[in-house]
């Protein structure tokens, strides 16, 4: 059977006879389990020794676009910077755009002005104009990772991130066991309905609350910026004496409590989205619940290898789903 890689060097490498790795590349009777499993590795071995000689001296130029709030795209910017070593021998390198609040169109420059990318993280609207840019980008050789939020109809080469409708289904369940048979009504506050990420989490969370009796009472279109957060959320509570209880799935949680304490009110159950300065913050002093959290650093080195496979400079591997880290005051990660 043809293989990659000769028989002579895979013997080499596992330390087995060319006869007994022939046998295991034919499939031949007669072999026991571990020596597969010993050829097995030496492949690996192989494979990751030739995903290093490809790597050897190359340069690349990531770049991240990210509309977001700074205390997220700051933690994020972190976690791309101390992954870019570990790609070694390979250099990579890091270009960042990230602003708070704007436009489609806006995103739509953004991506349209990238020159002299290796691949693209992006964090962006779920919005015709903006999959149109991204199959541009792919068109023209520059692969695009979606992070956090799908924009499932583009050529983007993948989606990294949580299962954003689990983590709403989460949420619900978190909320009804520690609400029990209190009548409290809810908030969810939403930075902005056109990223596809937080519609995902808030409809997972409605689901599972469906038949309950409570009232779910919506914020959005904060950008997640603390000052107008705080503005909506108090305007909100005004009109909605029984809200106890807030999922927050888009940020401005220092904003959110700013407002529940200007007019006295009590939160019984904070849920919220994202271990940030803010929330651990606010985690350990008790002004929060429970943070629904993913390993940042683990999120950009799988973004920046998926964007090297595509490149052909690493072997392909298959992307696994993000898992969901439920974060409390004394499982906080350093």
């Amino acid at each position: 059977m043809a293989h990659r890689y000769k028989i002579r060097e895979i013997a080499q490498q596992s330390g087995l006879s060319e006869a007994t790795v022939d046998r295991v590349l034919n499939k031949r009777p007669g072999v026991r389990a571990n020596t597969r499993a010993e050829v097995e590795q030496a492949i690996a071995d192989l494979d990751k020794q030739r995903a290093q000689l490809r790597l050897n001296g190359r340069r690349y130029l990531i770049d991240v676009v990210m509309q977001t709030p700074a205390r997220f795209s700051d933690a994020f910017r972190a976690a791309v910077e101390a992954e870019l070593p570990a790609f070694a021998p390979a250099m990579l390198r890091a270009r960042f755009r990230l602003w708070e609040s704007g436009t489609t169109e806006q995103m739509v420059e953004a991506l349209n002005r990238i020159r002299g990318s290796h691949g693209v993280i992006l964090k962006a609207q779920d919005d015709p104009a903006v999959a149109e840019a991204v199959d541009r980008l792919v068109e023209s050789g520059v692969p695009v990772v979606t992070y956090t939020t799908d924009i499932p109809a583009s050529a983007r080469c993948a989606y990294v991130g949580i299962d954003n409708h689990g983590a709403g289904v989460t949420a619900a369940y978190l909320m009804r066991e520690w609400l029990g048979p209190a009548p409290s009504d809810i908030l969810i506050t939403l930075s902005r309905a056109v990223f596809r990420g937080e519609g995902e989490r808030e409809v997972g969370f409605r689901s599972a609350m469906r038949g309950t009796g409570r009232t779910i009472v919506e914020v959005t279109d904060s950008d997640g910026i603390d000052a107008t957060n705080e503005r909506l959320v108090l305007e909100a509570l005004e009109r909605h004496p029984g809200v106890e209880a807030v999922y927050s799935v888009g940020g401005g949680n220092t904003a959110t409590i700013a407002a529940f304490e200007r007019l006295g009110r009590d939160c019984r159950v904070f849920i919220a989205h994202d271990l940030d300065a803010d929330n651990r913050k606010l985690l350990r002093d008790g002004r929060i619940s429970v943070v629904l959290h993913n390993d940042l650093r683990a999120d950009a080195r799988l973004a920046m290898r998926l964007i090297l496979q595509q490149q052909g400079a690493l072997p392909a591997e298959q992307a696994r789903p993000v898992p969901i880290q439920v974060i409390t005051p004394y499982n906080l990660p350093p």
